[in-house]
């Protein structure tokens, strides 16, 4: 997953990107040409961008960035990286490199070893071993 402060992010514009209300449903969007798409979490606790991302990624085999925007905390990047966000921008307070630290923490997850989740739908142990 990619980090971004929030200094440095960029609202998405033009026709390439696109901007989804979270509480938008995303099978409603036309997709065509978009590379970016950007979902908003107004407070910690809404959840609804979790939604969106999955259904974006996995449901509607959207491969472009989806990005995390607004009340972005360190503590919910494992579980955004598993729903299908690829990038995150922190909120203004939150450390990027507490963030990088949080992300080296849970290899786990990011490689679907005990549970299938938005970016790889089986779990590790169900894939067959190779000889």
């Amino acid at each position: 997953m990619k980090l971004i402060a929030s200094s440095a992010h960029e609202a998405a514009a033009g026709q390439n990107s696109l901007q989804i209300a979270n509480d938008a449903d995303p099978r409603d969007v036309s997709l065509d040409g978009v590379t970016r798409i950007d979902l908003h979490f107004p407070k910690f606790t809404d959840g609804r961008a979790f939604s969106q991302a999955f259904l974006l990624s996995r449901r509607l085999g959207f491969k472009g960035e989806i990005r995390a925007t607004g009340d972005v905390l360190v503590d919910q990047l494992a579980q955004m990286e598993r729903s299908g966000f690829t990038t995150a921008v922190l909120r203004a307070d939150q450390d990027l490199a507490v963030a990088e630290r949080v992300l080296r923490n849970y290899p786990g997850y990011q490689a679907g070893k005990y549970q299938g989740d938005a970016v790889q739908a089986e779990p590790h142990f169900a894939h067959p071993v190779e000889a």
